[in-house]
């Protein structure tokens, strides 16, 4: 039997809020196990970004990433967020490494062709080194993973942090029974956005699709939903979305998806 492993996916207000990203983050070393922690950072990116005098520029849930907005992500991302969260579990004693794609080439990617939309330099993922990564885990390391991929050419690309939680989780179920868990500051997915209670507490195809066609979901739930089904299509053992209880034993009510007519 394959020892268990969790891909932790954090985004949204958590990031945003030192206090709350510092209890997140005590909780995450208190999981027993190996697991790896993969972080967004939208929201301080696109602060730093009017701070500058750039606005960003978002379709669907997804930005749009020219040469100057992926200036200001690298610095967000692999920057201040990577290692803010890095040196925080070290103060609590946890052996961390921030990572990005382009080290150890650990995520190879390629810049998303033009069709309806030209995204910019937005990397669509092509692998995942699990074997790299799973050396970091063997030595101890808890891996920290930014949302930047890299090309062949070494051009450093912005990609979408569910993706990527997505991908690390299938990639790592070569070695181990991967669960991946998405963390936001809402307790999952919501049929009313105003109602914090309307958890959706089962999702599999059909309801998906039905949601869809509702327009219960949209903007970036859509991408953490396609990510779900995408890693569940590559074995993944399991896929939770809520708050950050989620990692405790005083789990809330939350969202489970399954794969079942996902197609």
């Amino acid at each position: 039997m394959k020892p268990r492993l969790k891909v932790v996916k954090i985004g949204g207000n958590i990031i945003e809020n030192e206090e709350e990203l510092s209890h997140f983050l005590t909780d995450f070393t208190k999981l027993e196990g190996p697991k790896i922690l993969v972080h967004g950072g939208g929201k301080a990116a696109s602060k730093l970004s009017e701070k500058m005098g750039i606005t960003p520029n978002m379709v669907n849930g997804r930005r749009i990433t020219d040469a100057d907005a992926l200036e200001v992500i690298i610095m967000t991302y692999a920057g201040k967020i990577n290692k803010n969260i890095v040196s925080l579990l070290q103060k609590n004693k946890t052996d961390a490494i921030g990572l990005s794609g382009a080290d150890g080439g650990i995520i190879k990617a390629v810049k998303r062709p033009v069709r309806k939309i030209d995204y910019g330099f937005v990397g669509d993922i092509q692998s995942v080194n699990g074997d790299r990564l799973n050396e970091f885990i063997a030595s101890g390391l808890i891996p920290i993973i930014c949302p930047i991929s890299m090309t062949e050419e070494g051009q450093l690309l912005n990609t979408n942090a569910d993706t990527i939680a997505s991908e690390v989780a299938a990639a790592m179920q070569a070695f181990y029974e991967t669960q991946l868990v998405y963390i936001f500051e809402k307790k999952g997915v919501l049929r009313s956005i105003d109602d914090e209670d309307s958890v959706i507490e089962h999702i599999d195809g059909d309801s998906y699709f039905k949601l869809l066609e509702e327009g219960i979901i949209a903007d970036g739930m859509l991408p953490k939903l396609k990510n779900s089904f995408d890693a569940l299509k590559k074995n993944v053992s399991k896929v939770l979305i809520g708050n950050s209880t989620l990692i405790t034993t005083k789990q809330d009510k939350h969202t489970t998806i399954t794969y079942q007519n996902a197609e």
